[in-house]
């Protein structure tokens, strides 16, 4: 791909990502206006000098953000995830598109006597410790591709917990790439996608199964090479450019005995959460991990430990994610969601965000549905 043509994607993606915001309505009011602002009420913390604990890799604004959100003690704690300092560089990551809300499902309210017994905690990883999916964190590489992810790894945690009673667990990781590269009707491929179409794809096409990237497991592994999402790993950093999506093959992988069509798993019902708290954990309670999608802001990116809510208004576009449970902590109500920037990110890949406020739209947009067996 030429300069020229990867700028012009950028271009487009970012312009996409401000469309996204703009039709989401899910920018608020902050305390500070911009990311200027924010640094400059942070500037007074530091000179331009100093580093984050002596380290001159760490950006001045980076180091002004960190410090500045650590100062307001919080309900979280930011650090530093180098590698992405630069906030254009994630921008391609935040794959859901502007006009998803056109694709919206059907919603599908819970009987209210389920919402009588929500318990206080509850962590999808503890409740079915047999279905190992639900722990595991996957990573997208340098592609917009989480509406793909958050559904297909939602999916496989279900196909898992509605196993058939009375027979093993089945346990399928299914792949991200059967919806990323054939599901036509579902967006733009690594520029961007719909979460309700992955799991409507899913009902009428049915996903086969496939594992990591460069891996040997199942039937349509994932194309794009894992990255170091923000972080100095051992991964090697994502491209700054968004890669093409890969081509679709319906055919399995080379000493896979499985036929493709005979590999894939369907869903039988797909459908839209209703945007209130308790229906989204009896949900979650009843049926399993869900995707959701919301607004990641800057100070995002920086983020460690606790339970996120945003101190900027510096947004940067529509990402999509695996939410699987809810807790309290130090007071505060949460929800716990899996990320797909692999365990290098965050809190091992995982992070906790602000419950029952609809903080940075985490509520308005979710999706679910129930496998066919």
């Amino acid at each position: 791909m030429g300069t020229s043509v990867c700028l012009l994607t950028l271009t487009a993606f970012i312009a996409f990502s401000s469309q996204f915001l703009a039709a989401s309505g899910r920018v608020r009011q902050a305390s500070y206006s911009n990311r200027d602002g924010v640094l400059s009420n942070a500037a007074h913390f530091s000179s331009d000098n100093e580093r984050v604990h002596g380290s001159d890799e760490i950006p001045i604004p980076v180091y002004k953000m960190i410090e500045y959100i650590n100062r307001l003690n919080t309900t979280w704690k930011a650090g530093h995830n180098s590698g992405y300092d630069n906030p254009e560089d994630v921008i391609p990551l935040l794959g859901v598109r502007p006009e998803n809300s056109r694709y919206r499902l059907p919603e599908r309210t819970l009987d209210v006597s389920a919402l009588r017994v929500l318990p206080e905690n509850f962590d999808a990883r503890e409740h079915w410790p047999d279905c190992p999916t639900i722990r595991e964190i996957r990573d997208q590489g340098s592609c917009g591709s989480c509406w793909a992810f958050g559904a297909v790894e939602a999916i496989s945690d279900r196909t898992c917990i509605h196993s058939p009673e009375g027979k093993p667990r089945v346990i399928a990781h299914l792949a991200a790439d059967d919806v990323l590269s054939c599901c036509t009707e579902c967006g733009a491929g690594c520029n961007g996608g719909f979460p309700g179409s992955a799991w409507s794809y899913w009902v009428h096409k049915g996903i086969v199964t496939g594992g990591n990237y460069d891996s040997d497991e199942g039937c349509m592994p994932y194309p794009i090479k894992a990255c170091d999402h923000h972080v100095n790993g051992t991964l090697g950093p994502c491209d700054k450019t968004i890669p093409p999506t890969p081509r679709c093959v319906r055919m399995c992988r080379k000493g896979y005995d499985v036929d493709f069509m005979d590999d894939k798993h369907y869903g039988r019902h797909a459908y839209s959460v209703p945007a209130k708290a308790k229906q989204i954990q009896a949900e979650i309670m009843m049926n399993g991990p869900v995707e959701a999608d919301f607004t990641v802001y800057e100070d995002f990116l920086h983020y460690k430990s606790g339970v996120y809510q945003r101190h900027t208004d510096s947004a940067l576009g529509g990402h999509a994610i695996r939410l699987l449970g809810w807790g309290v902590e130090n007071g505060v109500p949460y929800w716990l969601a899996a990320n797909s920037w692999n365990t290098e990110w965050g809190d091992k890949g995982f992070f906790k965000i602000l419950r029952g406020s609809d903080e940075c739209g985490i509520e308005s947009d979710i999706v679910a549905g129930l496998p066919k067996y």
